[in-house]
């Protein structure tokens, strides 16, 4: 006879490192493997609880004197272009979305390197390989899509092989990339990366604006954006879209006045470890 045991996840911290967001603050992260029969409701229970995916890893930053790093989601129902989102849509109309099982390419990867040495080039993922990138596109339990963006204006010529490294378009027609996880409230941008002259575009936005519009032809409620950190030059561009919320206290709130949230470390103010260990709710 086959008994089955219950589902229950291992919950773990890592050791502390330097944060990515604040200057001169140390980070741990509280995180859980994603695997077995159980990955895509574990994947869904948690997102609704400020967690992430990486591979097959779920986290949420759980350090111990600061609370600044908040899980953020844009409310479809609640969102409305600004005017200057609706310019970044015009800018951005010549782009065409195809999506697809995520299965990593050598295109994909020489625009995602040319991404990281032109933005993030002393970030955590600068030394990734091809093997690596594949592994974080393909390595996945869960529903997820590699969403493609390509420009009706890009010369065809130029995508054909010439021999002639300046001629040449090792991204083979891609302008955009993101890794999308499918969840059954939303659709969660894992990862994002472009060409690096689309900057003065924007088209980090309109990738956002277009997941909106995913989710909007799904109808499913969220997007879910990461993390939104006060203080934070690289992430304050989250607080820019209407409708956005963020997980605090053990709960969803809209998103107010960014300046009436504070990056300030509060250690009294932040509940143990354990604590928050014993404050998730795990599905079934």
């Amino acid at each position: 006879m086959r008994h089955s045991l219950p589902f229950s996840p291992q919950f773990y911290v890592t050791a502390p490192q330097p944060c990515p967001y604040l200057a001169g603050r140390m980070e741990r992260k509280l995180f859980t493997a994603l695997q077995g029969d159980a990955a895509a409701k574990l994947n869904n229970a948690l997102s609704k609880q400020g967690f992430r995916r990486s591979q097959n890893v779920l986290y949420r930053p759980c350090c111990t004197d600061c609370s600044a790093c908040m899980s953020a989601r844009i409310k479809v129902a609640d969102f409305v272009p600004s005017k200057s989102q609706k310019r970044v849509l015009k800018r951005n109309a010549d782009l065409t979305r195809s999506g697809s099982s995520p299965w990593a390419t050598e295109p994909q990867y020489a625009l995602f390197r040319d991404y990281l040495d032109s933005r993030h080039a002393a970030g955590g993922m600068a030394d990734m390989d091809l093997f690596e990138f594949a592994a974080m596109v393909e390595e996945t339990p869960i529903r997820t899509r590699l969403i493609e963006y390509r420009s009706s204006l890009v010369d065809a010529a130029k995508t054909e092989p010439r021999g002639d490294p300046a001629t040449d378009d090792p991204y083979e027609g891609l302008r955009a990339v993101s890794l999308t996880d499918i969840l059954e409230d939303g659709v969660s941008m894992v990862y994002s990366f472009f060409a690096p002259e689309l900057i003065k575009s924007s088209v980090g936005t309109y990738l956002i604006l277009d997941h909106i519009k995913i989710a909007r032809d799904l109808d499913l409620p969220y997007v879910y954006l990461g993390y939104w950190v006060p203080g934070s030059v690289k992430m304050g561009y989250k607080a820019n879209f209407k409708g956005v919320e963020v997980f605090r206290n053990g709960a969803w709130e809209v998103l107010s006045h960014p300046d009436d949230y504070s990056s300030e470390i509060n250690p009294i103010a932040i509940a143990p470890i354990a604590e928050q260990v014993a404050r998730i709710t795990l599905p079934d």
